[in-house]
């Protein structure tokens, strides 16, 4: 299961009730946190998101809203008790902003590490056995939009494993697609005591951008399309091109096409201070749009 969790919805500045927009995603344990603006180790901690957990964090572009809480967020997790490596990944330029962020929070009781996407064109990684798939957006500066992957295990079936007689501490082995060997000598193969594949939970997160093309493939099936929705009313189209920004509209749009089984809108523009007010406005487009907003949380089972 994937737990997925906006600790802050607001785009630009934070404000009294809306911290800068971020995304917690966390699998056995281990957390994915997508960008880090001004006071975002306040809005982890008040969305119950345990800092100590963070083992990856993703940039989606370096405008002060995405990166400016970095010193803060990096020395807050310290004072978590980590210890573990923290890897941060964001476009070309990466090194360069993190050197200049971290000349106030240049002792860390952990490692840092720096992955660098040199290259603007579609790419993916493979950290800690989660898929990040990674696709160029259309803003002002190089920006990405990313994919998570979770690949599941198969449907283990423990009657298939009784029948042939598999002692019950072996399941665990089978189950992780390696064979084990029984004490009369059987081999027994994994797939002998298993019932097939189960579709991967997919969580696709673009902000900050147009519509741009290879985004709806990038978002296809998605368990959940997290995109934002800096301006709510339809007049507003011509600011968001502007600026490069998507209406509720682009994004309902979005999720429909792609086939999403629902869409989170976030990143809202300071002066939108009643998103729901425009919910219909995308609900009409795709039913299953949910404004947003800090704190909002689901556990994604794929099912």
């Amino acid at each position: 299961m994937l737990d997925v969790c906006l600790p802050g919805t607001g785009g630009m500045i934070p404000l009294e009730n809306r911290w800068l927009t971020c995304c917690w995603l966390e699998y056995q344990g281990k957390a994915i946190l997508i960008d880090c603006g001004e006071g975002t180790q306040i809005a982890l901690k008040e969305s119950g998101c345990k800092l100590s957990h963070l083992n990856t964090l993703l940039i989606t572009h370096y405008h002060a809203d995405h990166i400016a809480g970095l010193p803060g967020l990096l020395l807050t997790i310290g004072n978590s008790g980590k210890t573990s490596p923290l890897t941060l990944v964001g476009p070309k330029g990466l090194e360069q902003v993190v050197t200049a962020l971290t000349v106030i929070s240049p002792a860390l009781p952990y490692p840092v590490y720096l992955c660098e996407i040199k290259e603007e064109k579609a790419g993916e990684l493979t950290m800690d056995g989660v898929s990040i798939a990674y696709l160029p957006l259309n803003h002002w500066v190089p920006c990405f939009g990313y994919r998570i992957t979770v690949n599941r295990k198969p449907i283990f079936n423990p009657q298939k494993a009784a029948r042939l007689g598999v002692p019950v501490p072996l399941y665990k082995t089978l189950h992780a697609g390696q064979p084990v060997q029984l004490e009369d000598g059987r081999i027994v193969q994994p797939d002998m005591v298993l019932d097939g594949e189960r579709a991967p939970i997919r969580v696709c997160y673009c902000t900050d951008t147009q519509p741009v093309e290879g985004m709806t493939d990038f978002a296809r099936g998605a368990d959940l399309l997290i995109s934002e929705g800096m301006y709510g009313d339809n007049e507003m189209e011509e600011k968001a091109k502007e600026k490069g920004h998507m209406l509720f509209s682009d994004s309902a749009r979005i999720a429909k096409e792609c086939g999403a089984k629902r869409l989170w809108l976030t990143h809202f523009s300071p002066a939108l201070t009643k998103p729901d007010a425009f919910s219909e406005t995308a609900q009409r487009i795709f039913a299953p749009t949910v404004v947003a907003h800090d704190g909002i949380r689901i556990t994604l089972s794929g099912d």
